[in-house]
Protein backbone atom coordinates (compact mmCIF):
# COMPACT_ATOMS: atom_id res chain seq x y z
CA UNK A 1 0.00 0.00 0.00
CA UNK A 2 1.38 3.37 -0.54
CA UNK A 3 1.64 6.31 1.31
CA UNK A 4 -1.92 8.29 0.15
CA UNK A 5 -3.64 5.17 0.25
CA UNK A 6 -1.77 3.85 3.66
CA UNK A 7 -3.06 7.66 4.88
CA UNK A 8 -6.78 7.02 3.50
CA UNK A 9 -7.14 3.57 4.93
CA UNK A 10 -6.64 4.81 8.11
CA UNK A 11 -8.37 8.11 8.05
CA UNK A 12 -11.66 6.00 7.34
CA UNK A 13 -10.23 3.75 10.16
CA UNK A 14 -10.77 6.65 12.50
CA UNK A 15 -14.18 7.66 11.04
CA UNK A 16 -13.56 9.90 8.33
CA UNK A 17 -15.72 9.91 5.89
CA UNK A 18 -13.97 11.51 3.21
CA UNK A 19 -10.11 11.69 2.24
CA UNK A 20 -8.30 13.94 -0.42
CA UNK A 21 -4.85 15.17 -1.43
CA UNK A 22 -3.81 18.18 -2.44
CA UNK A 23 -0.33 20.31 -3.45
CA UNK A 24 -0.02 22.97 -0.58
CA UNK A 25 -1.32 25.47 -2.79
CA UNK A 26 -4.40 27.26 -4.34
CA UNK A 27 -6.02 28.36 -7.59
CA UNK A 28 -5.12 31.57 -8.89
CA UNK A 29 -8.45 33.14 -8.58
CA UNK A 30 -8.61 32.44 -4.63
CA UNK A 31 -6.77 35.29 -3.42
CA UNK A 32 -8.26 37.68 -5.59
CA UNK A 33 -11.56 36.47 -5.10
CA UNK A 34 -10.87 37.08 -0.94
CA UNK A 35 -9.53 40.36 -1.17
CA UNK A 36 -12.76 41.64 -3.32
CA UNK A 37 -15.13 39.92 -0.48
CA UNK A 38 -13.01 41.84 1.91
CA UNK A 39 -12.87 45.39 -0.41
CA UNK A 40 -16.57 44.78 -0.45
CA UNK A 41 -17.04 44.29 3.25
CA UNK A 42 -18.86 41.20 2.99
CA UNK A 43 -17.21 39.96 6.30
CA UNK A 44 -18.88 42.20 8.10
CA UNK A 45 -17.37 42.30 11.56
CA UNK A 46 -15.09 39.63 11.56
CA UNK A 47 -11.85 41.51 10.80
CA UNK A 48 -9.99 38.79 11.90
CA UNK A 49 -10.18 37.38 8.04
CA UNK A 50 -8.39 40.42 6.71
CA UNK A 51 -5.73 40.49 9.49
CA UNK A 52 -4.32 37.45 8.49
CA UNK A 53 -5.62 37.09 4.46
CA UNK A 54 -2.38 36.52 3.48
CA UNK A 55 -2.11 33.21 4.74
CA UNK A 56 -5.26 32.10 4.09
CA UNK A 57 -4.84 32.64 0.07
CA UNK A 58 -1.23 30.76 0.50
CA UNK A 59 -0.58 27.81 2.56
CA UNK A 60 3.17 28.31 2.29
CA UNK A 61 2.40 31.76 3.53
CA UNK A 62 1.47 29.91 6.94
CA UNK A 63 4.02 27.29 6.96
CA UNK A 64 7.15 27.67 4.39
CA UNK A 65 7.48 24.14 4.73
CA UNK A 66 4.56 22.22 3.62
CA UNK A 67 4.02 20.67 0.54
CA UNK A 68 0.91 18.72 0.74
CA UNK A 69 -2.48 19.40 1.90
CA UNK A 70 -4.56 16.07 3.21
CA UNK A 71 -8.03 17.45 3.55
CA UNK A 72 -10.78 15.45 5.49
CA UNK A 73 -14.71 15.53 5.87
CA UNK A 74 -16.69 13.89 8.60
CA UNK A 75 -20.46 13.77 7.13
CA UNK A 76 -22.97 15.36 9.93
CA UNK A 77 -26.47 14.95 7.59
CA UNK A 78 -29.15 15.27 10.26
CA UNK A 79 -31.56 11.89 10.54
CA UNK A 80 -34.67 14.32 10.11
CA UNK A 81 -35.67 17.31 8.24
CA UNK A 82 -32.99 20.17 9.49
CA UNK A 83 -36.00 22.79 8.61
CA UNK A 84 -38.60 20.66 9.81
CA UNK A 85 -39.39 22.98 12.87
CA UNK A 86 -39.48 26.48 11.52
CA UNK A 87 -43.31 26.63 11.40
CA UNK A 88 -43.49 26.01 15.08
CA UNK A 89 -43.16 29.72 16.55
CA UNK A 90 -43.01 28.31 19.90
CA UNK A 91 -39.93 26.63 19.53
CA UNK A 92 -36.31 27.82 18.40
CA UNK A 93 -34.33 26.83 15.51
CA UNK A 94 -30.84 25.43 16.42
CA UNK A 95 -28.45 24.51 13.26
CA UNK A 96 -27.92 21.19 12.86
CA UNK A 97 -24.15 21.16 13.57
CA UNK A 98 -24.55 22.00 16.64
CA UNK A 99 -27.60 19.99 18.73
CA UNK A 100 -24.97 18.33 20.24
CA UNK A 101 -20.99 18.56 20.97
CA UNK A 102 -19.06 20.94 19.50
CA UNK A 103 -17.75 19.44 15.77
CA UNK A 104 -14.25 21.42 16.53
CA UNK A 105 -13.22 18.97 19.35
CA UNK A 106 -14.73 15.74 17.65
CA UNK A 107 -12.79 16.74 14.43
CA UNK A 108 -9.37 17.88 16.50
CA UNK A 109 -9.05 14.90 18.21
CA UNK A 110 -9.77 12.29 15.28
CA UNK A 111 -6.98 14.94 12.96
CA UNK A 112 -4.41 14.63 15.92
CA UNK A 113 -4.77 10.61 15.60
CA UNK A 114 -4.29 10.51 11.99
CA UNK A 115 -1.67 13.32 12.25
CA UNK A 116 0.08 10.85 14.64
CA UNK A 117 -0.57 7.93 12.23
CA UNK A 118 1.39 10.14 9.54
CA UNK A 119 4.19 10.69 11.54
CA UNK A 120 4.94 7.38 12.62
CA UNK A 121 4.20 5.54 9.61
CA UNK A 122 5.83 8.03 7.13
CA UNK A 123 8.04 10.12 8.83
CA UNK A 124 7.98 14.21 8.05
CA UNK A 125 6.46 16.82 10.05
CA UNK A 126 2.49 17.95 10.11
CA UNK A 127 0.32 20.85 11.47
CA UNK A 128 -3.65 20.45 12.02
CA UNK A 129 -5.99 22.65 11.34
CA UNK A 130 -9.55 22.90 12.09
CA UNK A 131 -11.60 26.32 10.77
CA UNK A 132 -9.84 28.47 13.88
CA UNK A 133 -7.06 28.16 11.90
CA UNK A 134 -6.33 31.11 8.76
CA UNK A 135 -6.82 27.72 6.06
CA UNK A 136 -9.39 28.47 3.13
CA UNK A 137 -10.90 25.48 4.11
CA UNK A 138 -13.83 24.94 1.23
CA UNK A 139 -10.74 25.64 -1.78
CA UNK A 140 -8.38 23.25 -0.28
CA UNK A 141 -10.93 20.91 0.06
CA UNK A 142 -12.46 21.21 -3.48
CA UNK A 143 -8.52 20.57 -4.78
CA UNK A 144 -8.45 17.64 -2.85
CA UNK A 145 -11.26 16.43 -4.60
CA UNK A 146 -13.94 16.24 -1.75
CA UNK A 147 -16.52 18.47 -3.68
CA UNK A 148 -16.92 21.71 -5.18
CA UNK A 149 -17.78 25.00 -3.54
CA UNK A 150 -21.74 25.35 -4.15
CA UNK A 151 -23.45 28.98 -5.06
CA UNK A 152 -23.82 28.99 -1.45
CA UNK A 153 -20.04 29.27 -1.17
CA UNK A 154 -20.06 25.93 0.81
CA UNK A 155 -18.74 22.42 -0.20
CA UNK A 156 -21.04 20.59 -2.04
CA UNK A 157 -19.93 16.15 -1.80
CA UNK A 158 -21.86 14.22 -4.75
CA UNK A 159 -22.06 11.19 -1.88
CA UNK A 160 -22.74 13.76 1.09
CA UNK A 161 -24.46 16.74 -0.21
CA UNK A 162 -23.78 19.87 1.78
CA UNK A 163 -23.42 17.96 5.09
CA UNK A 164 -19.36 17.82 6.00
CA UNK A 165 -17.65 19.02 8.27
CA UNK A 166 -13.91 20.14 7.04
CA UNK A 167 -10.69 19.54 8.64
CA UNK A 168 -6.75 20.20 6.89
CA UNK A 169 -3.38 18.32 7.85
CA UNK A 170 -0.64 19.85 6.53
CA UNK A 171 2.59 18.06 5.59
CA UNK A 172 6.20 18.58 4.53
CA UNK A 173 5.73 14.71 2.80
CA UNK A 174 4.95 14.81 -1.34
CA UNK A 175 1.78 13.24 -1.66
CA UNK A 176 0.10 12.63 -4.93
CA UNK A 177 -2.97 14.91 -5.50
CA UNK A 178 -6.51 13.93 -6.00
CA UNK A 179 -7.80 14.94 -9.17
CA UNK A 180 -9.43 18.74 -8.99
CA UNK A 181 -13.69 18.46 -8.31
CA UNK A 182 -15.85 19.64 -11.12
CA UNK A 183 -18.67 22.05 -10.77
CA UNK A 184 -22.01 20.13 -10.24
CA UNK A 185 -24.86 22.71 -9.45
CA UNK A 186 -25.81 23.26 -12.93
CA UNK A 187 -28.52 25.78 -13.34
CA UNK A 188 -29.68 24.83 -9.99
CA UNK A 189 -30.66 28.04 -7.79
CA UNK A 190 -32.42 26.58 -5.08
CA UNK A 191 -30.03 27.37 -2.51
CA UNK A 192 -29.99 31.24 -3.29
CA UNK A 193 -33.83 31.39 -3.61
CA UNK A 194 -34.27 30.03 -0.33
CA UNK A 195 -32.15 32.43 1.58
CA UNK A 196 -34.34 34.07 4.07
CA UNK A 197 -32.30 37.78 3.88
CA UNK A 198 -31.30 37.69 0.26
CA UNK A 199 -27.38 37.20 1.42
CA UNK A 200 -26.14 36.35 -1.93
CA UNK A 201 -25.91 39.34 -4.15
CA UNK A 202 -24.84 36.49 -7.37
CA UNK A 203 -24.11 32.91 -7.39
CA UNK A 204 -20.95 32.05 -5.45
CA UNK A 205 -21.43 35.23 -3.59
CA UNK A 206 -21.75 35.68 0.02
CA UNK A 207 -22.47 38.88 1.81
CA UNK A 208 -22.85 37.67 5.52
CA UNK A 209 -23.85 41.13 6.55
CA UNK A 210 -26.94 39.05 5.95
CA UNK A 211 -26.26 36.07 6.83
CA UNK A 212 -28.24 34.44 9.55
CA UNK A 213 -25.50 32.10 10.65
CA UNK A 214 -23.05 35.25 10.74
CA UNK A 215 -25.87 37.30 12.60
CA UNK A 216 -26.90 35.01 15.03
CA UNK A 217 -23.87 33.88 15.94
CA UNK A 218 -21.07 36.64 15.34
CA UNK A 219 -22.94 39.94 15.29
CA UNK A 220 -22.35 41.39 18.79
CA UNK A 221 -24.82 44.22 18.39
CA UNK A 222 -28.43 44.47 17.46
CA UNK A 223 -29.54 42.67 14.63
CA UNK A 224 -30.92 45.34 11.72
CA UNK A 225 -34.17 45.47 12.45
CA UNK A 226 -35.36 45.33 8.72
CA UNK A 227 -33.64 41.86 8.64
CA UNK A 228 -35.17 40.83 12.17
CA UNK A 229 -38.68 39.30 10.93
CA UNK A 230 -36.63 37.21 8.07
CA UNK A 231 -34.83 35.57 10.91
CA UNK A 232 -38.22 33.41 12.16
CA UNK A 233 -37.36 31.23 15.02
CA UNK A 234 -33.77 30.53 14.11
CA UNK A 235 -31.75 31.23 17.21
CA UNK A 236 -28.33 30.02 16.47
CA UNK A 237 -27.49 29.40 12.54
CA UNK A 238 -29.37 28.58 9.75
CA UNK A 239 -29.61 25.69 7.19
CA UNK A 240 -31.72 26.40 4.78
CA UNK A 241 -29.21 26.88 1.95
CA UNK A 242 -27.60 23.44 3.33
CA UNK A 243 -30.61 21.80 3.12
CA UNK A 244 -32.66 21.90 0.12
CA UNK A 245 -29.19 20.93 -2.25
CA UNK A 246 -30.52 18.41 -4.55
CA UNK A 247 -27.11 16.30 -3.85
CA UNK A 248 -28.38 16.03 -0.40
CA UNK A 249 -30.58 13.11 -1.24
CA UNK A 250 -27.63 11.12 -1.82
CA UNK A 251 -26.90 11.53 1.53
CA UNK A 252 -27.55 9.21 4.47
CA UNK A 253 -27.41 10.28 8.19
CA UNK A 254 -23.76 10.94 9.71
CA UNK A 255 -23.06 8.46 12.15
CA UNK A 256 -20.77 10.09 14.59
CA UNK A 257 -22.62 9.37 18.02
CA UNK A 258 -21.15 12.54 19.91
CA UNK A 259 -22.98 14.34 16.72
CA UNK A 260 -26.46 13.06 17.00
CA UNK A 261 -29.04 15.62 17.92
CA UNK A 262 -29.91 16.11 21.38
CA UNK A 263 -33.14 15.50 21.75
CA UNK A 264 -33.72 18.56 24.07
CA UNK A 265 -32.32 20.99 20.91
CA UNK A 266 -34.04 19.55 18.27
CA UNK A 267 -37.04 21.93 18.89
CA UNK A 268 -36.52 23.47 22.41
CA UNK A 269 -39.33 25.55 23.95
CA UNK A 270 -38.33 29.34 23.42
CA UNK A 271 -39.97 29.98 27.07
CA UNK A 272 -37.61 27.50 28.85
CA UNK A 273 -34.98 28.77 26.84
CA UNK A 274 -35.63 32.27 27.78
CA UNK A 275 -35.59 31.61 31.63
CA UNK A 276 -32.08 29.61 31.52
CA UNK A 277 -30.59 32.59 33.04
CA UNK A 278 -26.75 32.72 32.60
CA UNK A 279 -25.52 30.01 34.72
CA UNK A 280 -28.75 27.69 33.41
CA UNK A 281 -27.20 28.64 29.92
CA UNK A 282 -23.63 27.81 30.58
CA UNK A 283 -25.30 24.26 32.27
CA UNK A 284 -27.20 23.32 29.15
CA UNK A 285 -24.80 23.92 26.44
CA UNK A 286 -21.90 22.92 28.04
CA UNK A 287 -19.65 21.53 25.45
CA UNK A 288 -21.89 22.50 23.06
CA UNK A 289 -20.71 25.35 20.22
CA UNK A 290 -23.37 26.91 21.44
CA UNK A 291 -21.98 28.25 25.04
CA UNK A 292 -19.38 30.41 23.00
CA UNK A 293 -21.39 33.11 21.95
CA UNK A 294 -22.63 33.57 25.73
CA UNK A 295 -25.74 33.76 26.87
CA UNK A 296 -26.96 37.49 26.45
CA UNK A 297 -26.10 37.23 22.95
CA UNK A 298 -28.37 33.96 22.91
CA UNK A 299 -31.09 35.64 24.76
CA UNK A 300 -31.47 38.30 22.59
CA UNK A 301 -31.54 35.78 19.66
CA UNK A 302 -34.51 33.80 21.78
CA UNK A 303 -36.38 37.41 22.31
CA UNK A 304 -36.07 38.22 18.48
CA UNK A 305 -37.77 34.32 18.10
CA UNK A 306 -40.04 35.31 20.74
CA UNK A 307 -40.93 38.53 18.56
CA UNK A 308 -41.84 36.54 15.59
CA UNK A 309 -43.90 33.30 17.29
CA UNK A 310 -47.09 35.17 16.70
CA UNK A 311 -48.19 33.65 20.07
CA UNK A 312 -49.30 35.85 22.74
CA UNK A 313 -48.91 33.33 25.26
CA UNK A 314 -45.26 34.20 25.12
CA UNK A 315 -45.47 38.23 25.87
CA UNK A 316 -44.94 37.88 29.44
CA UNK A 317 -41.57 36.15 28.54
CA UNK A 318 -40.77 38.99 26.50
CA UNK A 319 -41.72 41.67 29.07
CA UNK A 320 -39.91 39.75 31.87
CA UNK A 321 -36.67 40.88 29.65
CA UNK A 322 -37.39 44.70 28.77
CA UNK A 323 -35.93 45.89 31.55
CA UNK A 324 -32.71 43.92 31.30
CA UNK A 325 -29.16 45.71 32.13
CA UNK A 326 -28.09 44.47 28.64
CA UNK A 327 -29.31 47.57 26.49
CA UNK A 328 -29.51 44.58 23.33
CA UNK A 329 -31.35 42.40 25.42
CA UNK A 330 -33.48 44.98 26.36
CA UNK A 331 -34.28 46.08 22.80
CA UNK A 332 -34.88 43.07 21.83
CA UNK A 333 -37.46 42.34 24.29
CA UNK A 334 -39.52 45.32 23.71
CA UNK A 335 -39.37 44.58 20.18
CA UNK A 336 -40.44 41.45 20.74
CA UNK A 337 -43.49 42.78 22.69
CA UNK A 338 -44.32 44.87 19.94
CA UNK A 339 -44.50 42.62 17.56
CA UNK A 340 -47.09 40.30 19.85
CA UNK A 341 -49.25 43.41 21.55
CA UNK A 342 -49.05 46.42 19.02
CA UNK A 343 -50.78 49.56 20.31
Amino acid sequence: MDAAEAIRARALALGFDAVGFAAAELSRETAPRLAAFLAAGHAGEMGWLAARSAERSDPRALWPEVRSVIALGLNYAPAEDALGNLAQGDRGNISVYARNRDYHDILKGKLKHLAQFVVARLGGEVKVFVDTAPVMEKPLAARAGLGWQGKHTNLVSRRFGSWLFLGEIYTTLALPPDPVHADHCGSCTRCLAVCPTDAFPAPYRLDVRRCISYLTIEHRGPIPEALRAALGNRIYGCDDCLAVCPWNRFASAGHEAKLAARDDLGAPALADLAALGEAGFRRHFSGSPIKRIGWKRFLRNVLYAIGNSADPRLLPVARGHAEDQDDVVAEAARWAMARLAPP
